[in-house]
């Protein structure tokens, strides 16, 4: 009998079962990642949410625009800036974290594409967010230093302290990432 034509021995077949549930094991595995589809979905609504509140608080600047002192508008329109830029954290947070943890976006010919979406990875994204962040807390802290005297010092000093440590943070992310950046390179 040649051995081409014997029947498979036990450890073979053990093998090859083992791989067969290997594969299904991975493949469920990277299914897995439609997970966070929903979650992004939600943070799309989130974003819906908040250019909603952006509207209803600019048609209020405008309906009171006369009444309204200096100061006070001034404040209505950091208000503004800020929900927008919570707004677009959300959009990085979505197409970043979506194209880099879910599925491609097949926008290579789209003329509207980022030029951020290039070179997104959770690195790229982790640093955005951080620079997103010490965007929207310096508009906090632009707010409490123009309507100081209705600020509680002590709240102003935790919004520098909090300040400072976005800022700290960042800047360790970004080092962080150079000094990865470099190790990728050798």
């Amino acid at each position: 009998m040649s051995e081409s034509s014997s029947p498979a021995s036990p450890t073979k077949n053990t093998h090859q079962a083992s791989n067969i549930v290997e594969h299904a094991f991975e493949t469920v595995v990277f299914a897995s990642r439609w997970i966070q589809a929903p979650l992004y979905a939600g943070l799309i609504v989130a974003e819906l949410l908040y250019a909603y509140k952006f509207l209803v608080e600019l048609w209020e600047m405008v309906a009171h625009i006369h009444q309204m002192e200096e100061t006070v508008f001034m404040l209505g329109v950091l208000g503004l800036i800020d929900v927008t830029m919570v707004a677009n954290l959300l959009t990085m947070v979505v197409i970043g974290g979506y194209a880099t943890f879910v599925s491609k976006l097949d926008l290579e010919h789209h003329p509207d594409r980022p030029d951020w979406l290039t070179h997104v990875d959770p690195g790229t994204i982790k640093i955005k967010l951080a620079a997103s962040l010490i965007g929207i807390s310096s508009i906090h802290l632009l707010k409490a230093f123009v309507d100081v005297a209705n600020e509680n010092p002590e709240h102003i000093k935790w919004k520098i302290l909090i300040h400072l440590t976005f800022l700290g943070s960042a800047i360790l992310l970004a080092w962080t990432d150079k000094l990865m950046q470099k190790e990728k390179k050798h």
